[in-house]
């Protein structure tokens, strides 16, 4: 899929040695695409400003927002080990210093590490004496994320690039349609689930039954989202392999996909690692009607939480 420059880049580097960029949250794994697939999350993200330096290297003067201290050496912050491989990448004779303001809670399960990082990329493409498509910063986002995970996995960036459902593959991503009226409900407990504990439960043998019930649940979704069909998506949308294993780690978990799929909604699991959790309707109204809900099965369980609703084809990152 052909992407245009990034949008909102406004002069060029030789006027603008500066610029701040917002990402948005996503959902990660969207229940059937495990590392593939996610949508951003309108209302909550990111922000990173961005400027040029002489030095050619990648320096990161400020982190805001977080509950406590994370890297500040840029080889060891997601942000920052993209800005050092696109400009190893393009060979810049000059590099960048950023500034990190969090709006994303760590280890929430919406996409914290995967924000900064695209939010980084976003500003310092726009700073580039010929900036970028946005299908070009993958690489560099991936490579950023890496430092969080231990892994190259595009679907949280794919989305927070590109908006939208976005198919996010080893060196592409896609783009995949999805009809206005739907809207994704995110629930947010105030829990911490840390993306490397998440993924060690993920050890061990797979039957291939389950395999071939997760590959037939994606193309049911991918095969709705593209037709705007909600009822080969409600068939769906049910991960058989991943969901199984996380779910004992998330308090209140049952009680909460329950309270969603009672709502109406077209499916519902665990937004990326977790603890949060995500569901899709049919409409805005309904997702609206089914936040309390959920929020009061998660409070049984001894949890706060924050809720959000917003399009399944929500806008990805931006200049501010």
């Amino acid at each position: 899929m052909t992407t245009p420059a990034s949008p909102g880049v406004r002069g060029t580097a030789a006027a603008q040695r500066q610029a701040a960029a917002f990402s948005p949250a996503s959902v990660g794994n969207v229940a059937v695409g495990f590392d593939i697939l996610g949508h951003p999350l309108a209302g909550v993200g990111d922000t990173v400003t961005a400027r040029r330096i002489v030095e050619p290297e990648g320096r990161i003067a400020a982190i805001r927002g977080a509950p406590f201290p994370l890297p500040r050496e840029a080889a060891r912050n997601t942000a920052g080990a993209a800005l050092i491989a696109m400009r190893e990448a393009l060979a810049l004779p000059y590099g960048f210093e950023i500034e990190i303001d969090k709006g994303i809670a760590l280890g929430s399960g919406m996409g914290g590490s995967a924000a900064s990082c695209v939010a980084a990329l976003v500003a310092a493409n726009a700073l580039l004496d010929a900036p970028l498509p946005r299908q070009a910063l993958y690489p560099f986002a991936l490579a950023g994320e890496a430092v969080a995970s231990g892994g190259r996995h595009g679907d949280n960036l794919g989305p927070m690039l590109l908006g939208g459902l976005v198919l996010a593959t080893a060196d592409r991503l896609v783009r995949i349609p999805v009809p206005d009226a739907w809207h994704s409900l995110l629930v947010h407990p105030d829990a911490v689930l840390e993306t490397r504990r998440a993924r060690e439960v993920l050890a061990g043998a797979y039957a291939l039954g389950d395999f071939v019930a997760q590959s037939a649940n994606l193309a049911l979704v991918l095969a709705g989202c593209h037709a705007g069909d909600a009822q080969l998506v409600r068939a769906g949308l049910r991960d058989v392999l991943v969901e199984p294993r996380r779910a004992p780690l998330i308090g209140g978990f049952g009680p909460a996909k329950a309270a969603a799929l009672d709502a109406g909604a077209m499916g519902a699991s665990i937004s990326g690692a977790g603890p949060s959790v995500f569901a899709w309707f049919e409409s805005r109204e309904r997702a609206q009607a089914a936040a309390p809900l959920v929020q009061v099965a998660f409070a049984a369980a001894g949890f706060e939480s924050q809720a959000w609703v917003s399009p399944v084809d929500s806008p990805g990152a931006h200049l501010l």
